[in-house]
């Protein structure tokens, strides 16, 4: 059996293996919705997602305002295993309260929390669809099998070191938060579910849930629009948003968005944008290994291989 049968052979055996990388081609970023995907960003990856907004809050019966700027950042790390994933996310928010009794400048951390995040079922996972040559019609139809979604579990602890207007004076210094997620892939939309308990065990425990459909219009164009709901003892809200992102480069992201509720206890507007970026110098593929043949060498030990180039047949990065 020659070098090149070998490669096929062993090029076929890994197509049927358990293999299956998080890491994409492009940077798979969270933003510039609310929602988490339920896939990593790869074993060895880092990732950085930063935004800053402009919020605007009016409550009609208690008759204040804010006012404010704030940032986010999520930081994301792969690691042990390409299922696995550690993050933190920080919202910081300093803005201007005004009522009829009192103003002041209000600034903190909104959320400050540490969490890990994996995989548990992935449906392409194994699978490999069939293609049929005759027709494109086939090819590119709607499949049930897509309805089938990506499942994964989050596991957080939100920190609060430093008491401020932003938290409850009861809040616990940690508390947990714990999040299932679903994720479709629908043609060139991708569907994500996040189901949401936050603060558990505390005074004011708080429950919901993030929706969010995102579309690709072309190789560095995408929209989203997300509905996020949430209720607790203190306070019940639904937010409506949407924006774009686009490509830059493979490891960057921009995007703009806006959000806004359907109430006026308190009416809130938000609109923002922030920049994604995957740092993947670490990344490396599996490499699959053929045979070399030994090189003919003179007394002197120089090759007389007629063709070098063929030598270069040795590593070939295995199908992801």
């Amino acid at each position: 059996m020659n070098r090149i049968n070998v490669l096929l052979l062993i090029l076929t055996f890994f197509s049927f293996s358990n293999i299956h990388a998080q890491y994409t081609d492009v940077i798979n970023s969270n933003r510039p919705g609310k929602s988490m995907s339920a896939f990593s960003v790869g074993k060895t990856v880092i990732q950085a997602e930063l935004g800053v907004y402009g919020v605007n809050e009016k409550h009609e019966f208690l008759e204040y305002q804010a006012k404010g700027m704030g940032t986010d950042l999520s930081l994301r790390y792969g690691a042990f295993l390409e299922q696995l994933e550690f993050n933190i996310d920080l919202q910081y928010q300093n803005d201007k309260y005004e009522s009829f009794y009192d103003n002041y400048n209000r600034k903190g951390f909104k959320n400050s929390i540490i969490g890990v995040k994996y995989l548990i079922y992935d449906p392409n996972k194994n699978y490999e669809a069939k293609v049929d040559i005759y027709s494109w019609d086939n090819n590119h139809k709607f499949k049930f099998r897509s309805l089938i979604p990506a499942v994964g579990i989050y596991a957080g602890m939100n920190l609060n070191l430093t008491n401020n207007e932003f938290s409850f004076a009861s809040d616990p210094k940690l508390s947990p938060k714990a999040m299932l997620i679903t994720q479709n892939q629908l043609g060139r939309s991708v569907f994500v579910t996040n189901i949401i308990a936050d603060k558990i065990g505390t005074e004011f425990p708080s429950y919901g849930y993030i929706v969010t459909l995102t579309r690709g219009f072309n190789p560095e164009w995408i929209g989203f629009i997300e509905t996020q709901g949430y209720i607790s003892n203190y306070y019940a809200d639904n937010v409506l948003r949407g924006g774009a992102a686009y490509l830059i480069h493979e490891n960057i992201q921009i995007d703009l968005n806006i959000g806004v509720n359907f109430k006026n206890t308190p009416s809130i507007l938000v609109g923002g944008f922030g920049i994604s970026w995957r740092f993947d110098e670490n990344y490396t593929e599996i490499l699959l290994r053929a045979p070399q043949e030994k090189s003919k060498k003179d007394k002197k030990g120089k090759d007389n291989s007629k063709d070098k180039s063929k030598k270069r047949l040795d590593e070939v990065p295995a199908p992801k």
